[in-house]
């Protein structure tokens, strides 16, 4: 039992409470913090976050809602939380972490309020040198719906770090039985792909919510190409490596978005084409719908660096009441590149 690990999760959504789980299935020691207290008070009588996992069992969690715990606690940093809050709970963190704390970052995409248009994983690491410290950051992203992940469906993602040794170290740490970690040396890459994805999978549910129109598989698989080959184009352009769009940050994330009826930003295209409003549809859920937020940057950065991106405006145009539904989808289906 050498190679168990105490993993600390930062943030127990329906994600992070789910690799909690199989974690400790697989024997190591998890902590995990969460700011809202009916969560806690949840894992503390029941075991159970009926919040975001329910109906399954997270007995041999330590669930706290003190962030200091946990780093006196794990080696192992999990940041499970969205792009728009991960960036102010690593501040609290980063004055008392270890040399020998590893940070795996799950939030994904272009910085919130970055003038620079920086990745997250390059925030964190820019807070981390200004500290003083030199913590590796390992980008973890790939085709996982979360209740899968808790129910042991075989799932595989990729763990990316610039360090080749630090992503094969986790990776080796972290794969279970039922989760296969893939080391990469592209985490720009797979972070971009990771947040990118978001806004075909919101795409695609706009034509889940037209079934009863023009709706169906054909119009499903046009957006899916459309998408995807304006994502290649402008990813590369961002830094992301050619490679890694073919792997499962890439085409098997955003195929896994695209098409489970379990995926929140595919959830969220099906409400807007039945139309209900953005507003309306964001506040019907409960977990966070990151293809908005990711729409509106990669858009914005195109915009910075004088390329066209159609498929991201037709989607934006769409999400700001400017076009209709049926508009918007013809649109991004013209949009492709070839």
């Amino acid at each position: 039992m050498t190679n168990m690990a105490r993993i600390g999760v930062v943030g127990l959504g329906n994600w992070g409470s789910a690799l909690a789980k199989i974690w400790i299935e697989d024997g190591h020691t998890v902590s995990g913090w969460t700011i809202e207290h009916d969560v806690y008070k949840s894992l503390m009588e029941e075991s159970i976050n009926h919040k975001y996992l329910p109906g399954y069992d997270l007995s041999g969690l330590q669930p706290t809602m003190e962030i200091n715990d946990i780093l006196e606690n794990c080696e192992l940093i999990i940041m499970a939380l969205p792009s728009s809050v991960i960036i102010s709970v690593f501040d609290k963190m980063v004055d008392n972490l270890r040399p020998s704390h590893v940070i795996v970052d799950l939030a994904k995409g272009l910085a919130p309020e970055s003038e620079d248009y920086e990745l997250i994983s390059q925030v964190l690491e820019n807070k981390l040198s200004k500290a003083g410290k030199n913590n590796p950051v390992v980008v973890m992203t790939g085709p996982t719906i979360a209740p899968e992940v808790a129910k042991g469906v075989l799932t595989n993602a990729l763990v990316a770090c610039h360090d080749k040794s630090v992503a094969e170290r986790v990776s080796e740490r972290l794969s279970t039985g039922t989760l296969v970690l893939t080391p990469a040396v592209d985490p720009i890459g797979a972070e971009l792909w990771g947040a990118y994805k978001n806004t075909v999978a919101l795409a695609c549910g706009l034509v889940d919510g037209l079934r009863d129109s023009i709706g169906g598989d054909n119009l499903k698989a046009a957006l899916v190409l459309a998408g995807y080959s304006e994502g290649i184009f402008l990813l590369e352009k961002m830094g992301a490596g050619g490679r890694t769009a073919f792997g499962p940050a890439g085409i098997g994330d955003l195929y896994v978005t695209s098409t489970s009826p379990r995926s929140r930003n595919r959830s969220l295209g099906e409400k807007l084409a039945s139309g209900m409003p953005l507003d309306a549809a964001l506040a019907e859920m409960h977990m966070v719908a990151e293809g908005v937020r990711a729409t509106k940057s990669f858009l914005d950065y195109s915009n910075k660096i004088d390329v066209e991106a159609p498929f991201l405006s037709s989607l934006w145009s769409l999400l700001e009441g400017e076009l209709e539904v049926e508009d918007a989808v013809r649109k991004m289906v013209e949009s492709y590149r070839s």
